[in-house]
């Protein structure tokens, strides 16, 4: 059976006064089957944060317009809408005296190929079915202490300095990028790309369980109205995309007006 997309973007201000995540998914205007989805985590005071989180979805939008494969890879196409992005946001700062950053997690769909990038803290998981197929592991210095096994997985999310970042869009320094691609597309694949609000809440297993069992509309109410209720009265902002591959039927066609149909036996 042919494959379609089930999509959905949705997000919740939290216990916070502002609400400085974004999240879209963007359909190419002129390229049929493609589309990217982004999620951008922004920081930096009152409205700093806002406006570097707007700049990445600005700048990978206008990028994504001018997208045309095979001319240009997907991964240039989300290093160079990150980089730009870096730049903008870095030198707003002497405009607006503030100091923004903000995280990036993208996922560009072509046919036959998904590809994202990422920097930060903003996670990418791949679903087929309930189970995890890879995940995008956070530019932090917690998950640096897991992966020179100073510490477990479990004590990273109680870590005290579990939010530092080791890199982000904005910053003074030069981002770090990291991506990843697949080609292995099938029905029941899922993808979810999420801000810290969200996935702080869940482990692995629940995910894999919410996206299975659930449209990409319905698994994004059920974890934000989840995680609204684990933050219990201090919740960060929540954002999330959903992307999910289900499989569609065709109809059979019509027989033409005035067809008899004969039995040949």
């Amino acid at each position: 059976m042919p494959i379609a997309v089930d999509a959905c973007a949705a997000q919740h201000q939290g216990d916070r006064k502002e609400q400085q995540d974004r999240v879209a998914i963007l359909p190419h205007s002129r390229k049929k089957g493609i589309a990217l989805a982004v999620v951008a985590d922004g920081m930096g005071g009152h409205t700093g944060g806002a406006l570097a989180a707007e700049q990445v979805v600005h700048t990978v939008k206008t990028n994504l317009e001018h997208f045309t494969p095979p001319d240009e890879s997907a991964r240039f196409m989300l290093e160079n809408s990150m980089r730009e992005a870096h730049t903008m946001i870095k030198a707003s700062r002497f405009i607006n005296e503030k100091d923004p950053h903000s995280t990036a997690v993208m996922l560009l769909l072509q046919p036959g190929c998904i590809t994202w990038g990422y920097c930060g803290d903003s996670r990418l998981y791949h679903f087929r079915g309930r189970k995890l197929l890879s995940r995008t592991i956070d530019h932090s210095f917690v998950e640096h202490l897991v992966a020179v096994g100073k510490i477990t997985p479990e004590q990273a999310l109680t870590h005290p300095n579990r939010n530092v970042l080791l890199t982000s869009l904005g910053g003074q320094d030069e981002p770090r990028f990291d991506f990843g691609e697949t080609t292995d597309l099938r029905a029941g694949d899922s993808f979810m790309l999420c801000s810290d609000g969200i996935w702080a809440y869940f482990d692995e297993d629940e995910i894999g369980v919410l996206l299975a069992e659930n449209s990409a509309r319905i698994a994004c109410e059920k974890m934000i109205d989840m995680a609204r209720v684990r933050a219990e009265g201090g919740g960060d902002n929540l954002s999330l995309a959903v992307v999910r591959l289900v499989e569609v039927e065709v109809p059979k066609p019509k027989p033409p007006p005035g067809f008899v149909p004969r039995d040949y036996r």
